[in-house]
C-alpha cells in the first residue's frame, strides 16, 4: 500500500525544509513529504501524485509567492483533491485572501509566520487525524450502503435519514448520531434482542445462515373473527384498526421481557428467553389491555374484540434464513408449532389464554396464578398428548371467583372423564356450571359428555 502525501509550498528554501524537518519529526516516516516553490510546480506535482493513485492527505501553502497567492493556488488544489486538508502560512496574509481559502478551499487553519514549533506539530497532527477520520466516515457509508440492499423493509425516512449520512460525513459527531437513529430504526424491523441471542454486536454482524439454540417461551395471540369484523371496514380502516391494536399489546410484552418475533397480520408470534412466568404475566396483560382498549371502543358504539393466547416453552432454534438479496429471522422448533395450536385450542374452549404443561412445570409459583388443568388433547401432528392449562387471571371478576371457587370440584370432574366415567363426570360438570354460569371450559365438557 502507498504512503500518503503531505504537499509543502512555499518560495523560501529554507521554509520548506524546516517544514520537511518538522513534519517528519511530528509523524515519522507515515507519510511522504513532496514540496514545490511556487503555484504551477505545486499543481504539476499534485497532477502527477494523484495520476499515480497516490492520497494526498495534507497541503501547507504559503501566502505570499511569485505569480500565484497561496489562496488562489489552495483554490485550484482543492477543486483537483477535493478531499485533502488544507493549511495556509500566513506572514502578511490579507484577510480577504484568508476569507477566499475558507470558502473555496476547505481551509482547515492558518498558521502565523514564524510559526511555534508545538503548535505546527499539534495542527498538523490534528489535520491528519481529521483527514483520516473523513476517509473512515466515507468507508462507513460505503459499508451501510451495502447494507442496505439486504434489506428491502426500509421505508423512506431510513433511505432519506442515508442520504443525509452521505451529505454530512464529514462531521463526525453529527455522522454519530445518525448512525445511533439509524440503528434504532433497524430495531423496529429486526429486534435488538433476536441480535443479541445470536451473539452478534449488531445488525451489520449477522449473516445468512446464524443460528443458536435456546430455551424459551413462545406466545402466540390472534383475533377473534377479525375477517368478518375487517369485512366492514376499508383497507385503509383495516389498517388504523389493527395499528391501533398492536399498539396496545405491546407494552405488555416489552415490559415483561419478552420481544416480537413477528406480526403475521392480526397474529402476534412474541418471544421470551427468561422465565416461563414473563410469558404468562405478558399473557395476563395483554388481556387486561385488551378490557381498558373494548372500554374505549364500546364507548365509540365500536364491536367489542376477542382474542385467543396460546403460551409453550420448550428449545428453540432461532437464526436467519432467505438467499443473496433478501433475508429474515426465524424460529423453528417443535415448540413454536404446539404454542400456535395451543393459541387455537383457545377457540374450542371458549377461553382467552391456554398454556401447555411444558410452560406450567417452569412457573416458579404456579400458586400466585388463577389456573386451573382443563383438558388432555391429542394436537395435529403430536403423538403424544397434550395437556391443556387455562390461566384467567384476566377473567370478569365473578368469573374469575366462580372458577376459584369450583377447582376442585372441576379438577375432579375431569380426572373422571379421563376416566371414562362420563356418568359421574357430567354430574359434576353440571355442578360447575349451575355455581358459575360463566364456564365456559365446564359448558364443553358437559356437552362433550351429553354427546
Amino acid at each position: 500500500m502507498k504512503k500518503q502525501v503531505i504537499i509543502c509550498v512555499d518560495d523560501e528554501p529554507t521554509v520548506l525544509e524546516s517544514l520537511e524537518i518538522e513534519l517528519h519529526q511530528a509523524l515519522g516516516d507515515d507519510y511522504l513529504i513532496e514540496t514545490a516553490s511556487d503555484g504551477e510546480e505545486a499543481l504539476e506535482l499534485l497532477t502527477e501524485l494523484l495520476a499515480e493513485e497516490y492520497e494526498v492527505a495534507l497541503i501547507i501553502v504559503d501566502y505570499i509567492m511569485p505569480n500565484m497567492k497561496g489562496d488562489e493556488l489552495l483554490i485550484q488544489m482543492h477543486g483537483r483533491s477535493p478531499k485533502s486538508i488544507t493549511i495556509m502560512l500566513t506572514g502578511q496574509a490579507e484577510m480577504e485572501g484568508v476569507w477566499n481559502a475558507i470558502q473555496y478551499a476547505k481551509l482547515y487553519r492558518y498558521i502565523s509566520k514564524p510559526w511555534e514549533r508545538s503548535d505546527m506539530s499539534l495542527t498538523v497532527k490534528e489535520a491528519v487525524n481529521s483527514y483520516r477520520q473523513d476517509k473512515e466516515v466515507v468507508e462507513t457509508n460505503e459499508k451501510l450502503r451495502r447494507m442496505n440492499q439486504n434489506l428491502e423493509k426500509l421505508t423512506r425516512e431510513q433511505a432519506r435519514l442515508i442520504e443525509s449520512l452521505k451529505e454530512a460525513e464529514a462531521q463526525r459527531v453529527q455522522h454519530t448520531k445518525e448512525i445511533l437513529a439509524l440503528n434504532q430504526a433497524f430495531s423496529r424491523f429486526v429486534p435488538s434482542q433476536f441480535i443479541h441471542l445470536l451473539q452478534k454486536e449488531s445488525i451489520v454482524d449477522v449473516e445468512l445462515g446464524d443460528n443458536v439454540q435456546q430455551k424459551m417461551s413462545v406466545l402466540f395471540s390472534d383475533i377473534r373473527d377479525f375477517t368478518t369484523l375487517s369485512e366492514s371496514m376499508t383497507p385503509e380502516d383495516n389498517f388504523k384498526f389493527i395499528n391501533a391494536y398492536l399498539l396496545q399489546m405491546e407494552p405488555a410484552i416489552i415490559e415483561n421481557h419478552g420481544f416480537i418475533d413477528k406480526y403475521i397480520g392480526d397474529e402476534i408470534m412474541a418471544l421470551f428467553s427468561g422465565e416461563a412466568d414473563n410469558a404468562v404475566k405478558a399473557g395476563i396483560a395483554m388481556l387486561h389491555s385488551l378490557t381498558e382498549y373494548n372500554n374505549k371502543r364500546k364507548r365509540k358504539s365500536r364491536p367489542l374484540i376477542r382474542i385467543g393466547i396460546g403460551i409453550n416453552t420448550g428449545d428453540l432454534m432461532l437464526g436467519t434464513i432467505g438467499g443473496v438479496s433478501r433475508m429474515d429471522s426465524t424460529v423453528i422448533s417443535d415448540a413454536v408449532n404446539l404454542a400456535s395450536r395451543m393459541e387455537s385450542l383457545t377457540k374450542n374452549y371458549g377461553v382467552p389464554l391456554l398454556i401447555a404443561h411444558q410452560t406450567f412445570s417452569r412457573l416458579t409459583n404456579p400458586e400466585q396464578y388463577a389456573i386451573r388443568k382443563i383438558d388432555e388433547v391429542r394436537v395435529k401432528g403430536k403423538s403424544e398428548l397434550a395437556i391443556l392449562y387455562e390461566v384467567f387471571d384476566a377473567d370478569a371478576p365473578e368469573v374469575r371467583s366462580g372458577k376459584l371457587a369450583t377447582l376442585e370440584l372441576f379438577a375432579e370432574a375431569l380426572s373422571l372423564y379421563n376416566q371414562y366415567n362420563v356418568s359421574e363426570a357430567k354430574s359434576l360438570f353440571s355442578d360447575c356450571v349451575k355455581q358459575n354460569p360463566g364456564d365456559k371450559v365446564a359448558q364443553f365438557h358437559l356437552q362433550r359428555c351429553c354427546q
